[in-house]
């Protein structure tokens, strides 16, 4: 964790700090780094006639009025050694945190999840997954009620992926970074599956039942030279008992350990569409992101280019 040298905090709309907020300013004081408090106000829509009227910019008074707030915010983390800064932008919110970031430079974004009104399955906001589809920083989304201090963190990873899309290792740097950070038990998870599996399962191929096995084995043990390579890296082995290679489809894989494991965090990749510069998020991350009650910290690969200019 201590690559995070400009961390941005996204209140959005919050008036009261929470563990998101703390969690940001822990990170950036025991980094040394310089920690902003962001919020984003839309514009209103005033009417010529009042404006006329009247001479005064009401859209300068709220944002001036929400910056007091940011200020009151981070004023008790704010010391000698310590950079804190609040500021207020107009705008649609995503996009505006989204070209901060592509213009200051920060390297880490973290806010607290907003929770789609009504949507009791859909756990995130529309504000929550834009910038996790398209902010080109990490970003920390940390669930409402979650505990102060991580207990299990939960690193899915993914080491067949190609070169250019794999952020398996920024994963795990992170991941065991902040698991000893947190003093909470660090698992890894990969799914794997043959790609035509269903397809070659119902029969109607020419492979014999002890051919399509031995597929099946071939694959697996494929994806475990691949996993074991990564983790040598970290000390750890397939063979560890907090390590799961399990046979299924990833997102249900990753949902299902999340639940057993009680995990308080997971890390993980999104996925970019070859030769897209970051308009999709992967199909895994999305269900993951949506249907957890985990904190996510999603991390993009190498190639990741934000749609947002």
């Amino acid at each position: 964790m201590k690559r995070f040298k400009n961390i941005l905090f996204f209140a959005d709309g919050s008036k009261q700090a929470d563990h998101a907020l703390e969690r940001a300013f822990l990170l950036a004081e025991s980094n040394h780094a310089r920690l902003t408090l962001l919020d984003v106000i839309e514009p209103i829509d005033i009417p010529q006639d009042f404006s006329q009227r009247f001479d005064f910019d009401l859209q300068e008074i709220l944002k001036q009025q929400r910056l007091e707030q940011l200020e009151e915010l981070a004023e008790p983390f704010r010391t000698a050694d310590n950079l804190v800064y609040a500021k207020v932008l107009v705008g649609k919110p995503f996009l505006e945190v989204i070209k901060a970031v592509i213009s200051h430079g920060y390297d880490l974004v973290i806010k607290s999840a907003r929770c789609c009104d009504g949507l009791s399955d859909r756990l995130l906001g529309s504000t929550d997954l834009h910038l996790l589809r398209k902010c080109p920083s990490p970003v920390w989304v940390d669930r409402p009620g979650a505990d102060s201090e991580y207990k299990q963190v939960l690193a899915a990873v993914d080491p067949m992926a190609e070169a250019s899309d794999n952020c398996a290792s920024l994963v795990m740097d992170l991941a065991t970074s902040l698991a000893h950070r947190e003093s909470a038990q660090l698992s890894v998870a990969h799914a794997w599956k043959m790609k035509g599996e269903s397809m070659l399962r119902d029969g109607r191929s020419r492979l014999s039942q002890s051919e399509f096995n031995l597929l099946i084995n071939m694959t697996e043990m494929s994806h475990k030279r691949k996993l074991q390579a990564l983790l040598e890296n970290y000390g750890m082995s397939t063979d560890d008992s907090a390590v799961k290679l399990v046979h299924g489809d990833a997102s249900k894989v990753i949902h299902q350990l999340s639940d057993s494991l009680n995990a308080d965090l997971i890390v993980m990749g999104t996925v970019g569409r070859t030769g897209v510069p970051g308009l999709f998020i992967g199909n895994t991350a999305e269900d993951v992101l949506q249907t957890t009650k985990a904190s996510i910290l999603a991390v993009k690969p190498p190639n990741f280019v934000s749609p947002v200019k």
